[in-house]
């Protein structure tokens, strides 16, 4: 569906759409109009325009969510195009921002934000090339370094050293990126471009670099952090980060698999999970907590009671919760503050199908994602969902894969689902159905995709139809069988597989070395 542009925002688009002409005519251009005339260029993918908008611009702050969001111009937010054309050009522009003496405007830029911009899987850009969070982080600790370099080896004006820009973003750093990244932040106080990051994604980085870079990044500035997959972070490990880094303004913290171990815990174990526990209530600001695939039975209050402020999204998925787990949650102040919740993994119809239900209506007023993939919910179990899911009536998102439920079930959920006035997106499973007979849930891997594709798309339009005739055709519904998209994941997919293939080799090199000494 189009969105209306105004007059002025058609006028701009033409201004921009001439690129050289508009490169000549910003110099008489009023300060005001910069703003427009920037989003107008990233909707055309005006590289050129971008630049020297950046390079030349007359405000103390360069917001990119605020300029692509919706304005009263031109209503479509642009923050998701992660365009590589649109977003090189504001990098670069704003490298020679800081050597453009001659510019007509007093340098007045004291902030640029680029955290408001959005990774999403469906790109609308004309030149179908994103940058994404890794390689804006590696794009912008290059230009720093460069600029360093530039600086150092010719006579620049003077003025050019009192420019101090802290530039606010989003870090993700691996392997491949963190040697030019650390130099970048260890020369920081250099630079006239700051580095400030605001949220830092780690993953696929041995434990010292990972301490080393996270003193580096200045954690009070943190309000996200997150450690993920190929760290290998282990409790003791995440007692010592607490203890020797403080992150007052954290809100959002994600830990990799097998963080927490509690089948084999020892007395001191349990010293340490109390000591982490209280260590995060001194993080007043934490409102979500990512701990997916570590074992924590009977241990849930033991970690949360110490929280001061109520958490807001909660992830707790394949995390082997018993009765009693659940039931502190469902009992205690996170429940009424709720809004993304993920169980997956979980057998919720025949362990806790009442705390559950009691979990939820506790819940019901805010909660608005729901991820409950791969837990034994089955026809049977259907009205009980159904009960369950009634009072969640501003519910966004609701994600239910790997479950074995029949297309003859899921069309009465769907009758149901078109209810909930605020859905927007719903995953759904494969029908069991469309499996052959005698197929075991969980699902493996191998067996995932044999199934019965046109059986499965028959279902699928069936559905659509139910989405349809109630009117509906706001709800996007799909089955990613491996997984909702994860654009961090995507973007650095060939390093992955390069460390998965390492990692393999490493494994067999040393079987084999076994297999020698034994014979």
């Amino acid at each position: 569906r189009a969105t209306m542009k105004s007059l002025r925002f058609i006028s701009a688009e033409a201004f921009v759409s001439n690129a050289e002409f508009a490169r000549k005519s910003l110099g008489s251009v009023a300060r005001n109009l910069f703003p427009l005339l920037f989003k107008a260029s990233y909707l055309l993918e005006q590289g050129e325009v971008i630049h020297d908008l950046v390079e030349n611009w007359p405000f103390a702050e360069f917001n990119m969510g605020e300029l692509l969001g919706a304005t009263v111009d031109y209503q479509e937010d642009l923050s998701h195009r992660t365009c590589s054309v649109c977003l090189e050009s504001c990098l670069t522009g704003l490298r020679d921002y800081v050597l453009n003496h001659p510019s007509p405007y007093a340098k007045r830029l004291k902030v640029v934000d680029l955290t408001g911009i959005k990774d999403v899987e469906i790109q609308f850009c004309k030149c179908k090339k994103t940058m994404g969070r890794w390689a804006r982080t590696q794009l912008l600790s290059k230009l720093c370094l460069e600029l360093l370099v530039y600086l150092q080896e010719r006579c620049c004006n003077p003025g050019i050293f009192e420019i101090s820009i802290d530039v606010l973003i989003d870090l993700f750093v691996t392997e491949w990126n963190y040697e030019l990244v650390v130099q970048a932040l260890l020369k920081k106080c250099y630079c006239p471009l700051k580095i400030c990051c605001v949220a830092f994604r780690s993953d696929n980085l041995a434990l010292q670099k990972f301490f080393y870079i996270t003193k580096l990044i200045d954690p009070s500035l943190l309000r996200k952090l997150e450690i993920v997959h190929n760290v290998r972070l282990e409790m003791e490990h995440l007692e010592m980060l607490f203890n020797s880094i403080h992150f007052p303004l954290l809100m959002s913290l994600t830990l990799p698999a097998r963080t927490f171990n509690v089948r084999r815990f020892t007395a001191t174990d349990e010293r340490m999970l109390t000591n982490i526990g209280e260590k995060m209530g001194k993080m007043t600001q934490l409102t979500e907590l990512s701990m997916s695939f570590s074992i924590l039975t009977g241990r849930i209050q033991k970690l949360l009671s110490p929280l001061k402020t109520p958490l807001k999204m909660l992830d707790v998925s394949n995390c082997s919760l018993n009765h009693a787990d659940m039931a502190y949650l469902a009992n205690s102040f996170h429940a009424n503050h709720l809004e993304a919740l993920d169980l997956s993994g979980h057998n919720i119809p025949d362990l806790y199908p009442s705390t559950f239900f009691k979990l939820l209506s506790h819940s019901s007023s805010v909660l608005r994602s729901l991820t409950l993939e791969d837990c034994n919910i089955q026809d049977t179990h259907v009205n009980m969902l159904i009960l369950s899911l009634s009072p969640c009536q501003k519910l966004q998102e609701f994600r239910f894969l790997g479950n074995p439920l029949s297309s003859q079930a899921l069309k009465h959920l769907f009758t149901f689902l078109c209810e909930l006035p605020m859905l927007k997106n719903v995953e759904f499973p494969v029908p069991r159905d469309c499996y052959p007979v005698g197929i075991t849930y969980p699902v493996d891997d191998a067996c995932l995709c044999r199934f019965d594709h046109q059986k499965y798309e028959s279902v699928a339009e069936e559905l659509n139809l139910i989405l349809l005739q109630a009117n509906r055709e706001d709800v996007k519904v799909s089955t990613p069988l491996f997984g909702s998209y994860d654009a961090a994941v995507q973007e650095t997919n060939n390093e992955l597989g390069a460390y998965l293939i390492k990692s393999f080799k490493e494994t067999l090199e040393k079987f084999t070395t076994s297999l020698n000494k034994m014979s």
